[in-house]
């Protein structure tokens, strides 16, 4: 019979989907959308940085309650 030793394993989430590499991708997104509003070359990266912003914004609050 091969148990779990522990429920800590059972309940380990995949390792790209912990906290680290979660918040860097939603620094990153963040990031992505400064340049964007920043940038004075295409105004349709422009249109679209407030809203790449915010979207970063909240993956970081969401990302930020993931476990370690």
């Amino acid at each position: 019979m091969n148990l779990p030793t522990s429920t800590h394993e059972q309940r380990r989430w995949p390792r790209w989907l912990r906290r680290g590499p979660m918040e860097i991708v939603a620094c990153i997104v963040i990031t992505a959308g400064l340049v964007m509003m920043l940038q004075p070359l295409a105004m349709v990266l422009y249109t679209w940085s407030f809203v790449t912003t915010l979207f970063g914004t909240l993956l970081f609050m969401v990302v930020s309650k993931f476990p370690e």
